[in-house]
């Protein structure tokens, strides 16, 4: 069996990250996105990432992304926040003193759901670390820890598996429609795309 490539060409990346990279408070503080050139050497596609091009970086702070990293749909990376503190009105502070910023380290290996928030607090997503669908993460969780919830906490760690075991998760049995509506599914004109 053969499958596509799940990774991006460097043309793919470029034109992604072309949409995707934001500096929404430029003035305060211009931060970049840093790519390793390890994230470069994957042999057929050029790049070893996958970066959904609805996802959002803010690059207030500077980013650093390592390689064989996966970012979802509609993920936001906050390298910026406001000032809540006090009564006097929040934009009124901002245009005061402006946001606060920090840079932000994401190592190789992570994996970053659909619809994630990485909240400014979050300096480190350490190398294999899992970032669940719909998750709010606002703390720095370990190296090859799995995280979800909101806010997100630790539910799991990532750890080698046998050959066995994966061909046990490639084998086992899938739900299947047909299955599940026995007779109705031959007798039923469904709308098929």
């Amino acid at each position: 069996m053969e499958f596509e490539a799940a990774t991006q060409t460097g043309d793919e990346l470029r034109a992604v990250l072309k949409k995707v990279v934001r500096r929404p408070h430029g003035n305060i503080h211009h931060g970049r996105l840093y790519i390793p050139p390890e994230a470069f050497t994957h042999a057929g596609t050029g790049t070893n990432l996958r970066i959904s091009p609805f996802s959002l970086l803010d690059c207030t702070g500077s980013i650093h992304l390592g390689p064989w990293c996966m970012i979802g749909a509609r993920s936001r990376i906050y390298t910026h926040d406001h000032i809540h503190d006090g009564l006097e009105p929040l934009l009124a502070l901002q245009e005061q003193v402006g946001v606060l910023w920090q840079d932000k380290y994401i190592g190789r290996d992570v994996w970053i759901h659909e619809n994630v928030l990485v909240l400014y607090q979050v300096t480190e997503i350490p190398d294999g670390a899992v970032i669940g669908a719909g998750a709010v993460l606002t703390r720095n969780p370990g190296p090859y820890e799995i995280w979800a919830g909101v806010p997100a906490r630790k539910i799991g760690e990532r750890r080698d598996l046998t050959p066995d075991e994966i061909r046990q998760l490639i084998d086992r049995k899938s739900f299947s429609l047909r299955e599940y509506l026995k007779d109705t599914w031959a007798s039923t004109n469904y709308t098929i795309f």
